[in-house]
């Protein structure tokens, strides 16, 4: 998209519900600045793939039909964020989900600060703001690549050749989860389980907020804003908008 940028970048967590556009821009971000896109999903299947230590205490608790602990996920990301790809910077997609692992998160990154070997800047949380009927639009008419993950929309953002990936030529296809019988239960579920987690970052002042409702272009060039305006700022002032 553009090029590289050098120098510490974030970590950036972006909130929003769902239909928000928070994977197309977080790959985006991940782009301009050449920083990893870190998925707790991801990281799960590779650890269960691998076999490793975490992976087999993930599996046993998930084929129980029971959610992983938060101290395996936590460790998880602690083992991901060592990684030399995340020496500048990353994009946590899918953390932390809850106010307990943001406090996780917090003494993480403080931990590292202490010791001198802090891996990138300042916390960048970013809420992204959509209205309700947007949402649903969004929602309904949304495809992806199964290949490799892009989003596109029927409406705001179709492919130039229709229903075929722009990048590999992947025929498209429509989440199990955006039928419009379900959206309006996804989107009570993020404001019971997500919206305490905003509020945790509100109140301690890191909060962003960008304006989602525009088109993709004006909203990265919102969020890109915001990033570049943290890269010298203190961002422990009270929240504020782009």
């Amino acid at each position: 998209m553009v090029e590289k940028n050098s120098g510490k970048v974030g970590p950036i967590i972006l909130l929003g519900p769902p239909g928000a556009g928070k994977g197309t821009q977080a790959k985006r971000i991940a782009e301009h600045y050449g920083i990893p896109q870190v998925s707790t999903g991801d990281l799960l299947r590779e650890n269960i793939a691998r076999g490793t230590a975490l992976g087999r205490q993930a599996k046993e608790v998930m084929d129980r039909g029971e959610l992983v602990s938060d101290d395996v996920v936590n460790e998880m990301v602690r083992e991901r964020l060592g990684e030399e790809d995340c020496r500048r910077g990353f994009i946590l997609d899918g953390y932390p989900r809850t106010p307990v692992q943001a406090g996780w998160l917090d003494g993480f990154l403080e931990s590292k600060r202490a010791k001198g070997r802090a891996q990138c800047g300042p916390l960048i949380v970013i809420e992204m703001d959509v209205d309700y009927n947007n949402l649903i639009e969004r929602l309904t008419g949304r495809l992806y690549c199964a290949h490799c993950g892009r989003i596109y929309n029927v409406i705001t953002q179709p492919p130039r050749v229709d229903q075929l990936c722009d990048f590999d030529g992947t025929p498209l296809v429509a989440r199990s989860d955006d039928r419009r019988e379900v959206i309006a239960e996804r989107l009570k579920a993020y404001e019971q389980q997500t919206r305490p987690l905003a509020d945790y970052y509100a109140k301690q002042g890191q909060l962003v907020h960008v304006n989602a409702d525009l088109d993709v272009d004006a909203v990265t060039s919102q969020v890109l804003r915001v990033i570049e305006r943290s890269r010298g700022a203190d961002m422990k002032s009270p929240s504020w908008s782009a």
